[in-house]
């Protein structure tokens, strides 16, 4: 087979929760262009199916509340039922919880609140996903594939200089230590099931983007690209070609690993 030839995914059932997030959409978009079938997974319906229906190839829209085990069984079985299979999870929805000030509040004055809010969705919703859908693949006997979105953060501390003076969504922000501890689980988690889920061919990788630039102000965007090998801020599209690679034959190899996509900034 060529080498090109395997990063095509044409007829491949590719579920991506958090679809209609920033980097969700272009993830959608991506995999599409890759020829897969896309079941677009969030918690507004709405948006995903106006997604789904703007995809190039087959794709539905789904509601569902990664943190609710009936929300979870009942949205795989209405992607099984709509597609005849699942071969690809990639596991990618995460939360700030509706009160993005408090999600943002100093360690101090942490609420537990929220930081189960958090934990429901971005660890607790990758458990419930991959625990359906990895039960669909190991019955199904066809192997299978999962992705699960992390976060430098995960992997290092943040650098807390580069938030002074800060603006986003509306207020100063930080990255709080519920948000690096989740996504240290993911890692985790990922290593763990790629293990455990080997004998049945199911392959579980983690993808690890770095800051990306989404409406921040001018201040963090320089503070953040001087601490930054490359020297800036990824860009939405440049994480994409990193899950087609985790996604498709071509890291057929592959399994257990942690891709950074950080221009470097794991490096430090």
């Amino acid at each position: 087979m060529n080498a090109l030839d395997r990063y095509r995914m044409a007829g491949k059932v590719v579920v991506v929760t958090g679809g209609v997030g920033v980097l969700g959409r272009r993830f959608c978009e991506g995999l599409s262009s890759a020829g897969a079938r896309i079941a677009v997974v969030d918690i507004d319906v709405g948006e995903a199916e106006s997604l789904a229906s703007a995809l190039d190839t087959d794709a539905s829209g789904f509601a569902c509340d990664v943190s609710s085990p009936d929300s979870v069984r009942s949205c795989v079985d209405a992607i099984i039922n709509r597609f005849g299979a699942i071969d690809v999870l990639h596991n990618n929805a995460a939360t700030k919880t509706r009160d993005v000030r408090a999600f943002f509040a100093p360690f101090e004055d942490y609420s537990l609140e929220t930081w189960r809010n958090v934990m429901s969705v971005n660890i607790d919703g990758m458990f419930l996903m991959a625990q359906a859908v990895g039960r669909h693949m190991v019955e199904r006997g066809e192997g299978g594939v999962i992705v699960q979105t992390a976060s430098i953060y995960g992997l290092v501390a943040p650098d807390n200089r580069i938030y002074e003076g800060s603006d986003y969504l509306g207020g100063p922000i930080n990255t709080p230590a519920v948000y690096a501890a989740s996504k240290a689980a993911v890692v985790g988690l990922t290593r763990w099931l790629a293990t455990y889920w080997a004998p049945a061919r199911i392959r579980v990788n983690c993808l690890v983007p770095g800051g990306v630039s989404s409406g921040q102000n001018s201040v963090f965007s320089e503070r953040y690209s001087s601490r930054v090998p490359l020297g800036r801020m990824a860009e939405a599209d440049e994480i994409v070609p990193a899950l087609l690679y985790l996604a498709s034959d071509a890291s057929s190899y592959v399994t257990g690993q942690v891709l950074a996509v950080d221009g470097g900034w794991t490096c430090w």
